[in-house]
């Protein structure tokens, strides 16, 4: 039997694993444990290849690029629990709620701002979902227009700088983070603005579903509002400018900004007197749990790369790929549909560690920017959180949400959002200066 049939018997493999719900590091480890043996036995595969695995597994440990996840999960969980995200909720919803739409207007720019403050998803999602969603079904919300904002407003944490997932997605790629957090930017606020546009739509043709506050429901009102607003908006505002400006102009390496960004969401937590070993606690168990997670798929990840390689996969995926019919047109639609597919059933993380490698090689072999394909592969593994019936965004709505809001309600809610992520999806690939305009 030849490498090259036992490659895709490989990759294979390992989806069907992970689709039956066996933890992703372990399949993939063992996946590549399990063909190292057989090829060995087959006289496929040069078992000398393993010595190389503990120096991979050793690079990936002392990875300086990834150190910046602990810090940017450490700042956001930080944040949500100092409730900085509650009083910006309340209070913008009490600025925009005078207008029609305005509390989904609300959503979407705390949305936006938590994204560029924490670069959580679950943090954003829950908060708004504790704080938002039964204010606005009090008020006469659609159900589907409440979950479908806060879901998909949620979910702006991982295109907007600084995100987790563009800090694996660089790894991956092999790119700068700060260049992908430079490209990510325009794309990011433009998804946020076609939120809002949408919400403001939804309005105007079906007043009912997103109603203005009533007089009494405004609990402030003229210069004692505009005082509030201020004062909310100025801590998380000016710890946004300092973490991405050090990045963007150079000051700080992403690593350096993000520790940045921790140490200025306790200094933030003890200025609103919330800073307490219950705060750290918390902050300290999140920040180990979802780094931990990472490091174990990521080292799982190597393993089935080496011996992946060992079968000559890399080569056998890139002649596909670089030989679609429509050269680069080609591949671009047949990545985009692999991962906007597979997010249905699997985590952007397995999705960055799994697929990603897989592509690029062949994107650099025709030529295209780095950089662009890294935001663009951003965009799309950004609808994995909101794709039924595995949508992360979903789970953490759903554990939130008060009970006569039902399951299909939220999933029916995301599907204009998923929408109008294909549509932002599209902008960047037909205007790729979107993502190249300010690094050039």
């Amino acid at each position: 039997m030849s490498p090259e049939a036992l490659a895709p018997a490989m990759f294979l493999v390992v989806l069907l694993m992970i689709f039956s719900g066996y933890p992703v590091a372990f399949a993939l480890g063992g996946t590549a444990l399990g063909f190292a043996a057989l090829g060995t036995l087959l006289g496929v595969f040069e078992p000398n290849l393993l010595f190389a695995m503990p120096d991979r597994f050793f690079g990936v440990m002392s990875n300086q690029v990834l150190l910046a996840v602990p810090f940017f999960v450490f700042m956001g969980a930080a944040l949500e629990r100092s409730k900085i995200a509650e009083d910006l909720l309340t209070t913008i919803g009490q600025l925009f709620g005078r207008l029609r739409g305005g509390l989904g207007l609300a959503v979407v720019f705390v949305g936006a701002l938590l994204a560029a403050a924490t670069g959580v998803v679950g943090a954003s999602v829950v908060a708004m979902g504790v704080i938002s969603l039964p204010v606005m079904l009090r008020y006469g919300y659609s159900t589907q227009l409440a979950t479908g904002v806060i879901t998909a407003a949620g979910t702006l944490g991982q295109i907007i700088p600084p995100s987790v997932v563009l800090v694996v997605l660089a790894d991956q790629m092999g790119i700068s983070v700060g260049d992908l957090f430079v490209g990510s930017l325009l794309p990011g606020l433009l998804l946020a603005t076609l939120y809002g546009v949408y919400v403001a739509w939804v309005a105007w043709r079906v007043p009912e579903c997103a109603p203005a506050l009533p007089p009494e429901a405004r609990d402030l009102s003229g210069w004692r509002l505009g005082q509030r607003v201020l004062l909310v908006l100025l801590p998380p505002v000016t710890l946004i400018l300092l973490v991405l400006g050090s990045i963007f102009a150079g000051i700080a390496t992403p690593t350096e900004a993000g520790a940045l960004g921790a140490v200025g969401a306790l200094i933030l937590a003890a200025l609103h007197g919330r800073l307490s070993v219950d705060l750290l606690r918390h902050a300290a168990r999140e920040t180990t749990g979802l780094t931990s997670m990472v490091l174990f798929i990521l080292l799982g990840s190597t393993a089935f790369a080496l011996v992946f390689r060992g079968f000559d996969g890399d080569l056998w995926i890139e002649d596909h790929l670089t030989g679609l019919p429509g050269g680069k047109i080609g591949l671009l639609v047949v990545a985009n549909l692999v991962v906007f597919v597979l997010g249905f059933f699997l985590d952007f993380f397995e999705i960055a560690f799994i697929i990603v490698p897989l592509l690029v090689p062949a994107a650099r072999l025709l030529g295209i920017d780095p950089v662009w394909f890294g935001v663009m592969l951003g965009m799309n593994l950004q609808t994995s959180f909101l794709t039924p019936p595995f949508g992360f965004a979903l789970f953490y709505l759903r554990g939130v949400a008060p009970p006569e809001v039902r399951t299909s309600q939220i999933y029916r809610g995301v599907l204009p959002f998923i929408g109008i992520q294909l549509v932002g999806l599209l902008l960047i690939v037909l205007f790729p200066e979107l993502v190249t305009g300010l690094l050039n």
